[in-house]
């Protein structure tokens, strides 16, 4: 039949420039006209978010920044703007961070310039994220998508490795799941599998030494490709497990991928052994799971969701909503037998299989 698909390229500007984050954030501000600010910062990230905020029209810093992003939180931050009569969003940190621009933009239609801290990938996707009441509620809508990124490997410097390794396997996460994701295509596979192999290649010499800048920047290109192909490709089951459990459970974001991944990637590959072959060949392993699993071993990954907090008892319910939040077309059948021996595989630190 030939090769047939549709692949949409999203409207976005990218700015890689290590040790430069200070004027090429002012100059994309400038860029977007923007003349009154709101600079979103949680409390880990106030040293890099001064050095941004320094050559900005700063109108508001706004400091109150939660992990899943709950509706309360979100709706404080626009108030916020609004009170300042905000033209233009920097945020500056992680995916929760990225998470509550997002939500700001989404009600505002305000622009948004990212500068991401760690790896989470949030920036580059149109994907919004809110929680309430123990459920997260995700959506699509190019309003979110930040007009431009600023990528500054110099700003991750003081990540602990323990939050750089479960942030680059949560872009490992995105690499994986974009493979088989609902509406993937070959564009995104090929973006996938180049950020695998950079993340593979990057992440275990910053473990190794965290002032690696050279690594950092490979990892930053990694997470930025891992998202623009999750971003097109949409969420497959990985994704969607991991949301039910971060908004039920309040569990770590960043650690939940990285402990449930290896489980999914097991469940799934025997059912489509020529995109197996290809995450082999990603990772320079024999097998995919092969190739994860020594990566994860290499940089100490996070290894059982009991140890962020899920009991044994949450299992049973956790499955249930994760049944009914499935993707079409998943590469394996999905019964609630099967969902409920995963996650309570991913709770225990069981070895993939």
């Amino acid at each position: 039949m030939g090769l047939r698909f549709t692949h949409e390229t999203l409207p976005q500007r990218v700015v890689f420039a290590s040790g430069e984050a200070g004027h090429s954030v002012a100059a994309e501000v400038g860029r977007l006209g923007g003349a009154r600010a709101m600079v979103i910062a949680g409390a880990a990230e106030c040293v890099p978010a001064d050095e941004v905020a320094a050559g900005l029209p700063v109108a508001v810093r706004h400091g109150e920044v939660v992990m899943h992003v709950p509706v309360d939180v979100a709706d404080r931050a626009r108030k916020a703007a609004a009170d300042h009569d905000v033209d233009v969003l920097v945020s500056v940190g992680g995916g929760s961070t990225t998470g509550l621009a997002k939500a700001v933009a989404l009600t505002t239609g305000l622009p948004i310039v990212a500068v991401p801290t760690t790896y989470a990938g949030s920036e580059a996707t149109p994907v919004w994220g809110l929680t309430q009441d123990g459920r997260k509620t995700t959506g699509v809508d190019v309003r979110v998508l930040p007009r431009a990124v600023v990528y500054d490997a110099g700003l991750t410097l003081s990540l602990p490795v323990s939050l750089t390794v479960a942030s680059a396997l949560n872009a490992v996460a995105h690499c994986v799941d974009a493979m088989w994701a609902p509406r993937t295509n070959p564009v995104d596979q090929a973006l996938a599998l180049e950020g695998l192999r950079a993340l593979s290649d990057g992440l275990p010499p910053v473990v190794a030494h965290p002032e690696d800048v050279d690594g950092r920047e490979q990892v930053l290109y990694a997470a930025y490709l891992a998202a623009r192909a999750f971003g097109s490709a949409g969420s497959g089951l990985h994704h969607k497990i991991c949301h039910v459990l971060g908004g039920m459970y309040d569990l770590p974001h960043a650690e939940t991928h990285a402990v449930v991944l290896p489980h999914v990637l097991a469940f799934n590959a025997p059912s489509v052994p020529g995109i197996e072959r290809r995450l082999a060949a990603a990772f320079g392993a024999s097998s995919a799971l092969e190739g994860l699993q020594r990566l994860r071993n290499e940089v100490d990954a996070p290894r059982a969701l009991r140890d962020y907090g899920l009991r044994e008892a949450d299992v049973p319910v956790a499955a249930a909503a994760v049944l009914a939040a499935v993707p079409a077309g998943n590469p394996t059948p999905v019964s609630l037998a099967s969902i409920t021996h995963l996650v309570h595989a991913a709770w225990e630190g069981a070895e993939p299989r």
